[in-house]
């Protein structure tokens, strides 16, 4: 049986997120992931993530449209959308902002702010097992799982 390539909704913003760390990559060539997921910390495609903005947007997009999906011209389905909807409330809360608390003295990290970058780094992980799931290597640009 052929895997669809039709992205998961849930996987909208990480490939958002994963694209905005290969352009921070990309832009960077002596960056490795890690300094591109650091740089990734702060962003203003970040700031609206862990805020939920970016979400609200989205549901007042799809809310506008009747839920109906502007590609596939289908209904998303309530689950779909409570899924979301949990999905937005696991961002603000492992993406949480604290203005320059990133690094204390000892340049380690803090907790909190390790934790975003754990939560980043597993949604780039995903990402790519999706991409290696479905046979789309092209997609495949930071080699996180390799």
């Amino acid at each position: 049986m052929r895997k669809s390539k039709d992205r998961p909704y849930v996987l909208f913003v990480a490939e958002i997120i994963y694209s905005k760390i290969f352009e921070i990559k990309k832009n960077n060539p002596g960056f490795s992931n890690i300094d591109a997921i650091d740089n990734f910390i702060g962003s203003q495609t970040y700031i609206e993530i862990s805020s939920g903005k970016f979400h609200d947007k989205w549901f007042e997009e799809l809310s506008q449209n009747n839920f109906i999906d502007k590609k596939t011209k289908k209904k998303i389905p309530d689950e779909t959308l409570k899924l979301l909807k949990v999905q937005k409330d696991m961002m603000i809360k492992q993406l949480i902002q604290f203005p320059n608390l990133y690094y204390a003295k000892s340049h380690f990290p803090l907790e909190i702010s390790q934790r975003a970058f754990d939560h980043l780094w597993r949604i780039c992980e995903s990402y790519e097992l999706w991409c290696k799931e479905t046979k789309q290597p092209e997609l495949l640009l930071l080699n996180i799982i390799d």
